[in-house]
């Protein structure tokens, strides 16, 4: 009797196990939705870069970014649901890499959420300096491209800084593990390497056009379609501790 639980007990184990690479497929499909989504939205709420009328703009679009944050938000527990799901797919070929990019993604996760706080906080300083009228200068103004540039703009870039060094980590265990083709850890591996770089010019204070980054998103749908049609290598999934 005892040995029928055991089994069973393996069976469901084993089972489980097989079902974490397809969840973490799904887990970078969703993300890459939820990222668009919120980018767009925050994009047409708080545009691409500060200028005068921005505050004013803004108060005719308190819902539309505040939906962005919302979604944003999704998406930053969607980086932490990846991170955990890495590490246990992961830190059997590399406990010590696999817990320090878990860590760096979760600050990724911290920095986005603290980027999207400062775009709450546009919206409180519209608000309040609509109420006043709309003064042409105010410290409002002042205060708005601060938090602009100073919080919104520059947590996203730092969350991406730790994405990169952390997805550099993450993707050199795929490609030393061979749970995924090598092929495509390889792509990983230059993708981020080329966001890195563009990450690290933007932190310069240079303009980085769009271009760079996008092979990340190119390779975050191949990885995830991967991982949700044909999962992992079982037999090394499985492998002994």
């Amino acid at each position: 009797m005892s040995n029928a639980i055991t089994m069973e007990r393996q069976r469901t184990s084993s089972r489980a196990r097989q079902l974490v690479p397809h969840l973490l497929g799904s887990a970078f499909l969703v993300v890459i939705v939820t990222s668009f989504a919120g980018g767009m939205l925050l994009g047409s709420a708080l545009g691409s870069s500060y200028h005068s009328d921005l505050l004013v703009n803004l108060s005719t679009r308190f819902t539309t970014a505040r939906l962005g944050v919302i979604i944003d938000l999704l998406t930053s527990c969607g980086i932490v649901t990846i991170a955990v799901l890495l590490y246990t797919v992961l830190y059997r070929h590399g406990k010590i890499v696999a817990r320090v990019a878990l860590a760096l993604w979760l600050l990724e996760a911290m920095f986005m959420a603290l980027s999207r706080l400062g775009a709450l906080a546009l919206v409180w300083l519209s608000q309040s300096f609509v109420d006043i009228g709309s003064p042409g200068q105010s410290s409002y103004q002042v205060l708005g491209e601060w938090v602009y540039k100073g919080v919104y703009t520059q947590a996203y870039t730092i969350h991406m800084f730790f994405y990169c060094i952390g997805g550099l980590l993450w993707y050199g265990l795929f490609y030393r593990s061979r749970l995924i083709p090598r092929l495509i850890s390889i792509f990983g591996l230059a993708a981020t390497a080329m966001g890195l770089a563009g990450i690290a010019a933007e932190i310069f204070g240079a303009t980085v056009p769009t271009a760079v980054f996008l092979p990340l998103l190119g390779f975050e749908l191949v990885v995830g379609l991967w991982l949700v049609t044909r999962g992992t290598r079982d037999e090394l999934l499985q492998a002994p501790e």
